[in-house]
């Protein structure tokens, strides 16, 4: 029983022990994420619950910043404009992705060269490839009403125009992150192991079959990865709106995270900036925790 006892104690000693190392090597990494994110967020949930300029003294209105924001029509608005964008991105940007993973699979000439060439705006600034659009976009002299023209299709406003201004965000958004879930679906395709489709292929399997069948299903972990990650990023576009839009004209392309920035360094409301950031988290968070939990149905690890 002496020994056990011992025992069960030296254990423990070892496991606080080697938990202590743990947290001293963590803490270079620990403390700038509690620093720089930890502490914000807590911040930023106090300053909610306030009404305060930045400048003067906090005012305490406890719940009343959220009850107004949600009241309100214009938030709701947002909400819609951010939705819109979400069903006009999220299957630009996958299937198009898809399908250059796909493409980019196969054995092709200067394979590597075009790899890299649709990553590379992957790594472009925002504010560079916004502008891009924004001059290939524009109604007067932009490239694209100049090609529309000499086919003799209509040539839109795009960005000068309340019903065109999303869409032109949407094309420049799905463009600049085709290669990102290029490069991760592509990263899935080179996981399946090659015997498996060869034993359909042997099987008589055409390559639609195949890849409904065999590829597809094998691919759904990077599918749900890029389906998590696109949904997260579509809710938090600001950038090009911002460079391209404003949020205009007349509204018709303001985000939530848009308005968020125009409430506190326009505005000077920060409570209110913060509830909805709060509101937006939770909107997110929530998204989020169902296709996890959704996941077990379509998604296989196998």
């Amino acid at each position: 029983m002496r020994s056990q006892r011992s025992t069960s104690r030296l254990s423990r000693k070892q496991r606080l022990f080697n938990i202590g190392w743990v947290a001293l090597f963590l803490l270079p990494s620990a403390i700038p994420l509690l620093l720089f994110r930890v502490v914000p967020m807590i911040a930023s949930a106090w300053i909610s619950l306030h009404e305060w300029n930045m400048i003067g003294a906090m005012q305490w209105v406890g719940l009343d910043n959220y009850i107004s924001l949600l009241s309100s029509a214009e938030t709701w608005q947002i909400l819609g404009h951010t939705l819109l964008y979400l069903i006009g991105y999220l299957p630009l940007v996958f299937f198009g992705g898809l399908l250059i993973a796909v493409a980019l699979n196969r054995k092709l000439k200067a394979r590597g060269l075009l790899r890299a060439a649709y990553f590379v705006p992957v790594v472009t600034s925002w504010v560079a490839v916004a502008l891009v659009w924004q001059w290939l976009l524009n109604p007067s002299n932009g490239l694209v009403n100049h090609v529309l023209g000499i086919l003799h299709l209509p040539q839109p406003g795009w960005w000068t125009d309340p019903a065109w201004a999303m869409p032109s965000v949407i094309l420049a958004s799905a463009w600049k992150d085709l290669g990102f879930v290029m490069v991760i679906l592509l990263a899935g395709l080179q996981a399946i192991p090659q015997e498996i489709e060869e034993a359909a292929m042997v099987d008589g399997a055409n390559a639609w079959r195949r890849f409904w069948s065999v590829t597809f299903p094998l691919l759904t972990p990077s599918i749900f990865f890029v389906l998590i990650i696109s949904l997260i990023n579509g809710f938090q576009v600001f950038d090009q709106v911002n460079v391209m839009t404003g949020g205009g004209p007349s509204g018709a392309s303001q985000v939530v995270v848009g308005k968020i920035y125009d409430l506190s360094f326009r505005y000077g409301e920060a409570g209110m900036a913060s509830a909805l950031s709060w509101i937006l988290f939770a909107i997110i968070l929530g998204i989020t925790a169902v296709q996890m939990h959704g996941q077990k149905k379509w998604v296989n690890y196998a």
